[in-house]
């Protein structure tokens, strides 16, 4: 089969479209053909070795996992002898967190592992691109912030994967959202159900006096530093990037109390349930894919550029088998 192989770390010209062997599953595993897969900031990262942290989790000197790509949805081709939750045929969408893999024409995991049925009324190209912006977005503002109703929560990075998907699950949730972008994705962050948008061009959020319950870095751009004097009392931060500085802040604002600083790894805490909930939103059509391009996988390393430039709107999808539903 083919798949894109990762053997450095480096510029994304260190991917390589490689034939190799065709898993075959194990007896609990499950072998889903993939339709499509996504590319990120979270997967440049892992291809960088960039920031430090990476390397302490995926391979200190050269990544750990050679086929990388966490998000994907296909349709499975065959089951192991112990497997219930599945059969073949039936179409998934779901993440390989620990072992990676996406970025291939099949993958194997376990039938424990974050993958559901997908919804009938979505694409695999939705689906796969609701699992990846949408998860981590339910999973900080669900799940580490505990957003309520009637909150004011500010996204910072509203048009992109994680931030396009957090506006609509945070209205969801009966908060007031703030959307920060650029002047360009004004109209499509308002169009997400954001209730005031601000371009960071023009203003800068942290400093117009409003604060809120919850400010949501989602592209990793302030610090909390930088945007306590916009939290409320009891006001919580959160950063998608893992550095030093959250975690050291993370340690500090639990010791002081009062505001605090929060990161998580999304990706590590990803599951059946979250990924049922969101399959649930978007087949009663109450959450909607953002996807900007569309590449092919002999075009990866294209797609990795393209999501350095920190432009893209929403997510960029890898199309690996194109069928449609």
């Amino acid at each position: 089969m083919r798949a894109i192989v990762c053997t450095k770390y480096g510029p994304p010209e260190v991917l390589a479209l490689r034939e190799v062997a065709k898993p075959a599953p194990k007896r609990n595993e499950i072998l889903v053909r993939i339709h499509a897969a996504v590319v990120g900031p979270a997967d440049c990262a892992f291809r960088k070795g960039k920031p430090f942290i990476v390397r302490l989790i995926y391979g200190l000197t050269k990544p750990r996992l050679s086929t990388q790509g966490v998000e994907f949805a296909g349709e499975i081709e065959a089951i192991g002898s112990d497997v219930t939750l599945f059969k073949a045929g039936d179409q998934v969408f779901g993440m390989s967190p620990d072992t990676f893999g996406a970025h291939a024409e099949y993958l194997c995991l376990s039938e424990t592992k974050p993958v559901v049925v997908k919804a009938a009324n979505t694409s695999y190209e939705e689906a796969v691109g609701i699992c990846d912006g949408a998860a981590t977005a339910l999973t900080f503002l669900r799940d580490v912030a505990k957003v309520q109703p009637g909150q004011e929560v500010l996204i910072n990075g509203a048009s992109g994967a994680v931030g396009a998907y957090a506006v609509q699950i945070a209205r969801r949730f009966g908060a007031r959202v703030t959307g920060v972008c650029s002047g360009r994705n004004v109209e499509m962050v308002k169009a997400l159900g954001a209730d005031a948008v601000i371009d960071y061009t023009k203003i800068d959020f942290a400093a117009t006096g409003q604060t809120y319950d919850v400010i949501f870095d989602a592209v990793g751009k302030r610090s909390f530093n930088q945007c306590e004097g916009a939290l409320t009392e009891r006001g919580v931060y959160l950063s998608t990037v893992p550095s030093f500085g959250i975690l050291w802040s993370m340690l500090w604002t639990s010791i002081r109390g009062g505001k605090k600083a929060k990161f998580a790894t999304a990706g590590l805490m990803q599951n059946k349930e979250t990924l049922a909930f969101l399959r649930d939103l978007a087949e009663a059509g109450q959450i909607k894919a953002v996807i900007d391009r569309r590449y092919p996988l002999e075009q990866i390393v294209e797609a990795h550029r393209y999501v350095e430039t920190e432009r893209k709107r929403g997510n960029v999808v890898i199309t690996v088998h194109a069928e449609t539903q």
